[in-house]
């Protein structure tokens, strides 16, 4: 009996063991502590909200409550920086530097240059586009629909809107704020950066400086035979590329550990098989999008404040965006998936170059000719252009969006929890919505009713 008891503990310790090599509970917790750091970091030392505020509302529900309950978070003002422990050890650290928001500490970063960049002044054509305090709904069907969607309802998943805004024909018409909040607080852009990543891409094919059918060339896939050597721009930006890169609400996917494990995350992405031949499966990874990020950066130069000055002074500044700011990862490639901060209102003039075909309120065409019906254009039949949702093509989520009353050529930017950029050409429209909302629909159905009460409002 005495033999077979350690042959079955035995048995069970190799299985432990193997289970924790599978499932590895430790990573799970300090993919936890890296959401908590990083996204603290960047709303206090960004955004200049509460930090108890942001982890209760932004990070707890990513995270879930048991992760939230065993984390510990340390805000030092002094050293601009948030540092998140469990009860026996610290588990991630991320800091805050002037310029390029936050990163988490991880080994490799490189430095970021803290130093002033080139900067030219943002065109001033704010006295048209909105008045310096919040535009107040007049008409009462945008009034209810705002009541709508800022509403929070007993026994229903928090929303936690904080900033909507419609333009009409250019204009701010109506716009609404949760407390805390104003005309010029940066939020948190998530996946909505990825529609800044297909701005500069199409910026930099206007300069003839890249084509989207050309193979993105990694270097890590220059070995003879290997099958993503022929991954395209145009399948990453579509997200059919075939790289097994899966994108989950898990600490365990690939996407989670890219971005809180890794400071090389598009070396990362780059280091992630084929599972079958691009161009066949549309599947949704920021992995993809980080890999753009990196050719970017090796096409515009100077490393991270390259980038930087590059988009302020070619991009935000032509749009009147006055106060952007991108993350960049350890290596200093932006995070063009996942980390874009601005106000409501200079999201809304981003989505305003879309709305203009690519031309900007100077008169500028800063995108190419077609770039913007090429971007909205669905993917193998799923609601994705490139960089975009889109209600172009057959599937049944834009057909029900389509009905509730967001038109066909309707597009939109969207992260998760509910950040929104949507844009109507048909109706001369654009809506910002960005909060902390719960799933399962993230609010979208509130937004849907928006759109269709400013189109009926504003005729």
């Amino acid at each position: 009996m005495g033999k077979r008891t350690l042959i079955v503990g035995g048995i069970v310790a190799v299985a432990l063991a193997s289970a924790w090599a599978v499932f590895r509970p430790d990573q799970a917790l300090r993919v936890a502590a890296g959401v908590a750091a990083h996204h603290v970091c960047s709303m206090t030392f960004i955004g200049h909200q509460d930090p108890g505020r942001t982890y209760d509302e932004l990070v707890v529900p990513m995270i879930g409550g048991v992760a939230g309950r065993l984390l510990t978070v340390h805000v030092s003002p002094q050293t601009q920086s948030v540092e998140v422990s469990s009860p026996l050890r610290s588990l991630a650290r991320a800091s805050f530097t002037r310029g390029y928001g936050c990163r988490l500490d991880l080994p490799g970063n490189v430095p970021l240059s803290a130093e002033p960049s080139t900067v030219t002044p943002a065109t001033p054509f704010d006295d048209d586009f909105a008045p310096d305090e919040a535009v107040t709904a007049r008409k009462p069907a945008m009034v209810a629909a705002l009541d709508r969607v800022f509403a929070e309802r007993a026994g229903e998943p928090a929303k936690h809107v904080k900033a909507v805004v419609v333009v009409k024909d250019g204009l701010v018409v109506a716009e609404r704020y949760a407390d805390g909040f104003d005309t010029h607080t940066p939020l948190l852009s998530f996946s909505v950066a990825k529609s800044f990543t297909n701005a500069l891409l199409g910026m930099l094919v206007s300069e003839g400086k890249l084509r989207v059918e050309q193979p993105l060339d990694a270097p890590e896939w220059r070995a003879p035979g290997d099958p993503r050597a022929t991954i395209t721009v145009e399948d990453l930006m579509r997200m059919r590329s075939g790289l097994a890169a899966e994108e989950a609400e898990s600490a365990f996917s690939p996407v989670a550990q890219m971005e809180f494990l890794h400071a090389d995350m598009a070396g990362f992405a780059a280091a992630q098989p084929a599972k079958e031949a691009p161009g066949k499966t549309f599947e949704y990874t920021s992995a993809d999008t980080v890999l753009l990020d990196r050719k970017i950066g090796e096409l515009i130069g100077g490393g991270a404040s390259g980038v930087r000055d590059y988009a302020r002074n070619r991009l935000f500044r032509r749009l009147g965006m006055h106060d952007v700011t991108m993350e960049f990862d350890g290596k200093g490639t932006f995070i063009g998936s996942t980390y874009v901060y601005a106000s409501a209102r200079d999201y809304a003039k981003f989505g305003l170059l879309y709305l203009n075909d690519g031309v900007a309120p100077t008169g500028e065409r800063l995108l190419p000719q077609g770039w913007v019906g090429w971007s909205r254009a669905s993917t193998l039949g799923a609601p994705y252009g490139a960089g975009f949702w889109t209600n172009d093509g057959p599937s049944q989520t834009a057909r029900w969006r389509v009905e509730g009353g967001f038109p066909k050529d309707g597009f939109f930017a969207s992260g998760t929890m509910g950040q929104r950029i949507y844009i109507v050409p048909s109706a001369h429209l654009v809506v910002t919505r960005f909060g902390y909302s719960a799933p399962p629909d993230y609010g979208i159905q509130d937004d849907v009713a928006l759109i269709k009460a400013a189109i009926e409002s504003y005729r």
